[in-house]
């Protein structure tokens, strides 16, 4: 019954791809008794050259990068001992704010603080305007001064957590074993469209379309993976049935940290992007070139969306937070009504 459940949760991305709103759209299911189903609708490209979209195009995952990947590196780290959570950067990056070794706040931030985004960082800064050497880069990132305000969701924290991880292995985060279907650009296969970037001059197709991660060299720790929907559907079953996490990753996923955020990931709260039909114990995070991941333990079952939606510009309303939340309740509620105990489900 799964078939008949995706077929029931597509209509709203299905809808957005026929009115114009975005160019392409896949969803895919997974259970954690090992059932999928994918849809996909709409356009991999517009320009330079239409293309159709297909399974097998890999997408720009953006920010779902800082769960796949980071999230994941930094906790396998912390379960091997090779880090303390709740120790300082500062036992992985020495020198971060080194010309102020006694009074620089950025050496006071732990490894759970940027996970949880709970720091005084800023959101993002336009880090590729200052120059396009991306060791140069992370040593501006590591010495800067931060403005200070409330915790907010910030690139930042997960750009300092990806160095750390390059400092502790002594390799770039593309050297990890992510597995099949994900990986660090450019891809191996077919690759979705993001923007026809101003500042690069081309339409963005296999190469990173976050500036930042771009000129940090494409695979710093906010942003830069790219997945297909069966890799991304692969990573969420491996979650959902505990064969690609130790029981001390999932608590951590899953363990609030900071109002509605765990160790990397988001909490159901009211309005979030998820929808308000799942379960309390559903963790999610969304990417801004238009993808998505959440995980709904409490019944046993995950959903990507993956959209185009900067295509070919980011700069036009595409109704992308209604989106989401319209197929997290169609996914939830379709689920419910076919239900995992029915016969034949």
């Amino acid at each position: 019954m799964i078939d008949e459940a995706i077929g029931r949760a597509f209509a709203p991305a299905a809808a957005a791809v026929a009115e114009g709103r975005i160019p392409g759209a896949t969803l895919g299911i997974a259970t954690a008794d090992g059932r999928r189903a994918v849809r996909v609708t709409g356009m991999a490209a517009l320009l330079p050259e239409p293309e159709p979209l297909t399974e097998q195009h890999w997408f720009d995952l953006a920010s779902v990068s800082k769960v796949i990947a980071t999230t994941t590196m930094i906790l396998k780290l912390a379960e091997e001992g090779r880090i303390d959570l709740d120790r300082p950067l500062t036992d992985a990056i020495p020198d971060l704010r080194q010309y102020d070794v006694a009074g620089a706040p950025e050496r006071r931030l732990t490894f759970r603080d940027c996970l949880a985004h709970r720091t005084f960082l800023p959101a993002v800064e336009p880090i590729y305007t200052y120059g396009d050497d991306p060791d140069r880069l992370r040593a501006f990132v590591l010495q800067r001064e931060w403005r200070h305000g409330p915790p907010v969701y910030s690139d930042i924290n997960f750009i300092l957590l990806g160095i750390a991880i390059e400092r502790i292995t002594g390799s770039p985060l593309s050297a990890w074993p992510i597995g099949p279907g994900l990986g660090f650009g450019p891809p191996p296969g077919p690759a979705v469209a993001t923007e026809a970037c101003p500042w690069r001059g081309r339409v963005m197709k296999g190469e990173v379309h976050d500036e930042n991660a771009w000129a940090l060299g494409g695979a710093p720790g906010h942003a830069g993976l790219f997945g297909t929907v069966t890799g991304v559907l692969d990573f969420a079953a491996g979650l959902l049935d505990d064969s690609g996490a130790s029981p001390f990753m999932l608590e951590a996923i899953r363990t609030p940290v900071h109002e509605h955020r765990t160790s990397g990931w988001e909490r159901r709260f009211d309005g979030w992007p998820g929808g308000d039909s799942c379960s309390g114990e559903t963790i999610g995070h969304t990417g801004f070139t238009g993808t998505g991941l959440w995980l709904d333990f409490g019944r046993g079952i995950a959903w990507t969306l993956l959209t185009n939606r900067v295509h070919p510009t980011r700069h036009r309303e595409t109704e992308i937070m209604e989106l989401r939340r319209a197929t997290g309740d169609a996914v939830i509620t379709a689920w419910d009504e076919v239900g995992p105990d029915r016969p034949g489900a």
